[in-house]
This record gives C-alpha cells, structure tokens and sequence, in this order.
C-alpha cells in the first residue's frame, strides 16, 4: 500500500446477479485488482437478500423463503429472546454474530483466499440500521425502528455484524473499507418515515465509531446530504449519475467534510435501465466531466476532489443481467483507468 488517497481507484457496491459464488469472486478480482469486494447474490437464494443477509441474530425474526418475505414478531417471548440477544452482544464478540454461509456465501468464498498482496484495500458492506429498520416491518405491518428496544437491536446488530466482517477482511488485506449501504435514507424528512436527524445520526454513529478501518455510507438516493456530511465517515459514497446536482446543493458541508479528510466514491455508472446496456466510456467520462464542472462552480478544484476520490457504479448490479452487470462493473474499472492516466493518479 503506497499513497493513503484513493486516487479514483475503482470498486463495486455489493450486490451481483451471479448465483455461483466462485464465478462471482472471481470475476470481481479480476475487475478490481485493487479494491475488491465481496459479492452479494441476491438471486443466489432469498436469505441473501440485502434485508435478510444480516438479519439472523435479530430476536423475533421470521424468515418465509418460499414467501420471500421478513418480518420482526414482537409479541410473546420477544423480550426473552431479545435479552439472549442483549447477552451475547455484552460479552463483545463480533463473532458470535458472524453471518452464516447461507447468508454470505460470496464473503465466505472470499474469506477462503490467500492474502491479497497487491490489493490497495478490500471493501466489506453491512445494510444500515436505518434503511433495515424502515423496510422490515413488524407482525402489524409497522416498521420495526418504531419499537424503540427494537431498533437499538438493529442498530447493535448492524455494529456487531461490521464489527466481525471488518476483523475477518483485514485477515486479508490490512485495509479495509466497511460500506454501511443506506438506501432509504431517501425516505428522511418525508412523511413516510416519522424519526428525527438526532436519531438517525446517533445510529449511524454507533455503527461508524465501533470500527477501526475506513468507513462509508452508501446511499443511491436522494437525501439530505448534510446529514451525512455532519457525521464522522471517512467516505460518502453517492449515486453520482443521477444526484451529483442535489449533494453539490450543500458545498458549505461538503467543503468542511473535505477539510476533515472526508472523500467521495462516484457512483458515475448507471446501473438501471436500458441505459446501463448502452452507456459507453466517453459517455461515462462526459457524466464525470459534467459532475465536476458542476462542483468547480461552487468553488472546488477538481485537483483537490479527484485524489480523493472512487470511481463506483450507481449501485450494486443485482438486479441486472450478468452480462449487463459485468459491462457496468468494467465500465467503473474503465472509468478509473482512463482518469488515472488522464490526470496522473498513479500512486
């Protein structure tokens, strides 16, 4: 490892569309030699679902596979069960929440390779406490986050969950960058989601504070981006194609992040759509291009950004084809390539 900056190394989001998790590992090892990342495969099985992935030590889970449906029972003996919980996280081992293969198996296909010599970081990913807490209701169809014991179980959950995974990554690779993927943060300010700025802030704080390498939040929607600059993560990772214009609302915040030593992970590549099928590498390069004017109007300096910067897709292809999927991937590769060359970015 040589600079501490990124330099618009290129990485993906998480989720693929590969159902073999050899084929899917060994695919984005080849794309990311520098920052590789556990594949999540959604189309694998239910259980590897961005909401039930990280779900099993949660108390009063019940998971319907051929349903594919999640949901949170907290009627009789939940709290017996969330004080089992309670227990296990007290004693401070990460490893006593530590995902199952049937949840995981692309991080476990990962975790069976040899060191990663040449890799610049390795990138885990946990779903935050936020959006889990929004999406999965409880036997009443309310959103578990409203039981207020409920979601201090998610949100240690959540710590426990990044906790273990970051321990095991740096097994391989000494640095690590843990994604916390908010995609409902969205939802924030809206009518749809009665929680407060302060509790928000206060989950992700947890979950940011209790780990030791480099963090990041992901969120590929719109939101109030200042509330992700005022917390301490070290990068904020956006959907770049399509909001760049709402985070550059906000350069007050975003130049103080900056000055701290924050960074940025370009989602540049869109992954929904006809579009992810057709979008070409001068194209993506006219949408980098387009986003930095944008953020040179408000008084940034691309010399300044683009060191400390990654280039990424929009978001985690899962949904995707896996040809289409492996074109966007690359294209993100491509992308980084053709930036670090154009701009000197070699270290």
């Amino acid at each position: 490892m040589t600079s501490r900056l990124p330099n618009c190394r290129a990485t993906g989001i998480g989720s693929t569309p590969h159902a073999d998790p050899a084929a899917a590992l060994a695919f984005v090892l080849e794309t990311f030699p520098e920052i590789p990342f556990w594949p999540q495969l959604p189309r694998r099985a239910f259980r590897e679902s961005i909401y039930a992935q990280f779900s099993e030590y949660l108390p009063g889970l019940h998971i319907d596979d051929r349903e594919e449906r999640i949901w949170i029972e907290l009627g009789a003996g939940w709290t017996e069960h969330a004080e089992a919980f309670y227990a296990a996280f007290l004693t401070e081992d990460p490893a006593q929440f530590a995902p199952s293969s049937a949840h995981a198996a692309g991080l476990y296909e990962l975790l069976q390779h040899d060191p990663l010599e040449t890799a610049w970081a390795l990138k885990g990913q946990v779903l935050g406490p936020v959006s889990f807490g929004l999406q999965v209701s409880d036997q009443d169809l309310r959103p578990s986050m409203y039981d207020e014991w409920m979601y201090d179980v998610i949100v240690k959950n959540t710590l426990r969950q990044a906790q273990w995974q970051e321990a095991r990554l740096r097994t391989i690779c000494p640095r690590t960058i843990m994604f916390v993927d908010e995609p409902f943060l969205s939802m924030f300010g809206s009518a749809f989601a009665s929680i407060s700025r302060q509790e928000v802030i206060a989950a992700l704080e947890e979950v940011l504070a209790g780990l030791q390498g480099w963090t990041a939040v992901h969120c590929c929607a719109n939101t109030d981006w200042s509330l992700l600059l005022e917390t301490s993560v070290d990068i904020l990772s956006f959907d770049a194609y399509e909001y760049a214009e709402n985070l550059a609302l906000y350069p007050d915040e975003l130049r103080r992040f900056l000055d701290r030593g924050g960074m940025l992970a370009w989602g540049v590549i869109p992954n929904t759509g006809g579009v992810a099928e057709t979008v070409t590498l001068d194209q993506a390069w006219q949408i980098l291009e387009r986003d930095l004017q944008m953020f040179e109007r408000k008084g940034f300096q691309r010399r300044e950004l683009l060191p400390k910067s990654l280039i990424t897709p929009a978001c985690g292809t899962g949904t995707l084809s896996v040809p289409t999927a492996e074109r966007v991937m690359m294209l993100a590769k491509c992308l980084s390539d053709q930036v670090r060359e154009e701009y000197r970015l070699h270290s």
